[in-house]
C-alpha cells in the first residue's frame, strides 16, 4: 500500500468523526448556517434591500425574501458581472461560474472565497467517505481520471470565469496532482470529439483505478476505448474499481456501463451544481445522499405541488418529511438568497438526513395536466427494462404530441437504444404500463380517451450525440434534458435523423 493509500484512511477516520457531529445536531446545524451567512451578508446591497440586520427567525427571513430563480435575482448578479463589490456577499466573488441557463441564456453563479471548500472538501469528503467505509485506499495510488469541461478561465468584471469543473480542476489537492488525468492541455480542448481522442492516448497505457464524469460521456470514452482495443474495461485498466457520478440519474445507463466494463465495480454519486456542492453517497449498500448541512448553505424545502403558488410553504430541514417530493431553494455564502436550483428531491431518511434527486421542477409534461415528472419516466423505463433484459439504452427524452384531432394526442418517447428490445411495440407498452401505475392524472387521461398509449419512436445510434454537437453542447457537464413541455428537443432530434 501507498503512502496515500495509507495516510487517506488516518483522514478519512478524522472527517468521519468530524461529520458525525452536525449529523447528530441537523437542526442546530443549519440553524447556526442561517445566522452566520444573514449576519454576514447584512451590510450588502441585497442585505440592505432585504433587511437583514432585522431578520433574527427563518419566518422573519420569509416574510423578506421570495424565493426567486436566476432570472430574478438577475439584476444582483449582474452588478456582480460588472465588477461591484459587496453586492450579494462581501468583497467579490472568485469566481463566476458560466453555466447554461434557460429565458436567461448563459447564467453567472458567484463562488465566493467562503464558499470554494464547500466545492471542494464536499468531492474530497465523499472519496474519504468510500474509503472510511469499505476500507479500500489503494485506488488513490493509481491514476484519477475527471472527464470534466476546459479549466481554461476568462474574466468578467475583472473576476476569472469559468465552467464548474474547471474552476474545481484549479483546486484539486496537490497530493493527487500526479495522479490526475487527462492532462492540462488535454483538458483545455473545447472540441469533444477532439479532447476524447486525446483522452485515450494519454490513458490507454495507465493504471487507471477511478474514473469519474457524467454517465453518457464516460460510457461514450468507453465506447471508443472498445473500439480501438476490442477488449472490455476490465481488460484495459484491470486495477479500475471505482466510479465516480452525478448531474444525472445513473439507473437508465447502468447495465450498458457495467456490461463495458465487464464486471461490477463500486460507484458514489454525488449532487454537485455551480450553486454549491449539496450531498454525495455514504453507504454503498443506500442510494440515498447524504445532504450536507454544515458547509455554507442553508436549506429551504417547497412541497412541488405548491411551488408555483404564490405563497407557497417553505420548510426547514427539522420539518421535511421521507417520500415527498421537494423543490431545493438554498442560501448560502456564495451571496445565493432564497434561490431556486431547479431540482426537484425526495428524502429517504431523516436520520441521518438522505435524499435523491427525482427531478427539474421545469422539467415535466403537463400540457394535459398530467404533470408526469422526470422520476417517474425513469422509474417505468427501469422496470419496462427489467421485463425486457435484452435492451440496454444509450439515451432518451419525452415530449407530448398535442393532435388538432380529439383522443389523438400522445406522449412520444424519443429512444437510442444500444441493443434494442426483441419486441418494440411491447415494449412501449410495457413503458406505458409502468407509466400510468406511477402518474394516476396520466392513467387518467389514457382511461378517458384523452390521450393515446404513448408512441416510442427508436432513434439510430449517434442520435443524441449528433443532436448536442450540433447544439455546441457535446460532453463536459451537458445533460440531456429528461422530459421537455414542448417539442423543440424532440424535432430538433427528428430534424437529426431524417
Amino acid at each position: 500500500m501507498g503512502v496515500k493509500a495509507l495516510l487517506s484512511k488516518l483522514l478519512a477516520a478524522y472527517v468521519h468523526k468530524k461529520h458525525q457531529s452536525w449529523i447528530e445536531h441537523p437542526v442546530e446545524a443549519q440553524e447556526a448556517v442561517f445566522q452566520n451567512i444573514v449576519k454576514q451578508a447584512q451590510h450588502t446591497k441585497f442585505g440592505r434591500d432585504h433587511g437583514f440586520a432585522s431578520i433574527k427567525t427563518h419566518a422573519d427571513f420569509v416574510k423578506a425574501v421570495p424565493v426567486r430563480d436566476y432570472e430574478g435575482l438577475a439584476s444582483y448578479f449582474n452588478l456582480v458581472k460588472q465588477g461591484q463589490k459587496d453586492v450579494v456577499w462581501p468583497g467579490k466573488p472568485l469566481y463566476l461560474a458560466k453555466t447554461s441557463g434557460t429565458t436567461s441564456g448563459t447564467k453567472y453563479i458567484p463562488i465566493t472565497k467562503d464558499s470554494i471548500p464547500n466545492h471542494i472538501n464536499g468531492a474530497r469528503d465523499a472519496l474519504l467517505a468510500y474509503v472510511h467505509e469499505t476500507g479500500k485506499s489503494a485506488f488513490l495510488d493509481g491514476k484519477l481520471i475527471f472527464l470534466s469541461g476546459s479549466p481554461e478561465l476568462e474574466e468578467v468584471g475583472g473576476t476569472k470565469t469559468g465552467r464548474l469543473s474547471g474552476i474545481a480542476n484549479h483546486h484539486v489537492p496537490g497530493y493527487l496532482r500526479t495522479n490526475q488525468l487527462p492532462s492540462y492541455q488535454t483538458n483545455c480542448i473545447e472540441d469533444w470529439e477532439t479532447k476524447l481522442d486525446q483522452i485515450i492516448e494519454e490513458t490507454l497505457d495507465e493504471d487507471m483505478t477511478l474514473i469519474s464524469g457524467i454517465p453518457p460521456w464516460v460510457q461514450m470514452y468507453f465506447d471508443k476505448l472498445i473500439r480501438q482495443t476490442g477488449k472490455p474495461i476490465k481488460d484495459i485498466f484491470p486495477n479500475f474499481g471505482l466510479f465516480v457520478y452525478g448531474g444525472v440519474n445513473f439507473e437508465p445507463y447502468r447495465k450498458k456501463l457495467f456490461e463495458s466494463i465487464g464486471r461490477q465495480v463500486d460507484s458514489i454519486e454525488l449532487f454537485p451544481a455551480s450553486e454549491g456542492f449539496f450531498a454525495f453517497q455514504d453507504k454503498q449498500n443506500d442510494p440515498g445522499l447524504l445532504l450536507l448541512l454544515n458547509s455554507g448553505i442553508f436549506y429551504e424545502f417547497i412541497p412541488t405541488d405548491e411551488f408555483f403558488s404564490e405563497n407557497p410553504t417553505r420548510l426547514t430541514i427539522g420539518q421535511v418529511e421521507p417520500g415527498v417530493n421537494y423543490a431545493l431553494v438554498v442560501s448560502s455564502n456564495a451571496g445565493l438568497w432564497s434561490y431556486s436550483i431547479g431540482d426537484t428531491v425526495k428524502f429517504t431518511s431523516v436520520k441521518p438526513y438522505k435524499l435523491i434527486v427525482s427531478g427539474r421542477i421545469k422539467h415535466y409534461i403537463s400540457a394535459f395536466g398530467e404533470h408526469v415528472i422526470g422520476e417517474e419516466v425513469e422509474k417505468a423505463m427501469k422496470h419496462a427494462m427489467q421485463q425486457f433484459p435484452e435492451v440496454e439504452l444509450t439515451e432518451f427524452t419525452v415530449a407530448p404530441f398535442v393532435s388538432q384531432n380529439e383522443g389523438a394526442s400522445y406522449h412520444e418517447w424519443l429512444v437510442e437504444f444500444a441493443h434494442p428490445p426483441i419486441n418494440t411495440d411491447a415494449f412501449a407498452a410495457e413503458l406505458d404500463k409502468q407509466l400510468r401505475k406511477y402518474n394516476s392524472y396520466y392513467d387518467d387521461l389514457i382511461s378517458g380517451n384523452i390521450l393515446q398509449k404513448l408512441k416510442l419512436s427508436a432513434l439510430p445510434k449517434g442520435a443524441f450525440q449528433e443532436y448536442m454537437k450540433s447544439q455546441g453542447k457535446l460532453g463536459g457537464q451537458n445533460k440531456v434534458p429528461r422530459l421537455s413541455n414542448d417539442r423543440k428537443l424532440a424535432e430538433g432530434l427528428l430534424g437529426i435523423t431524417n
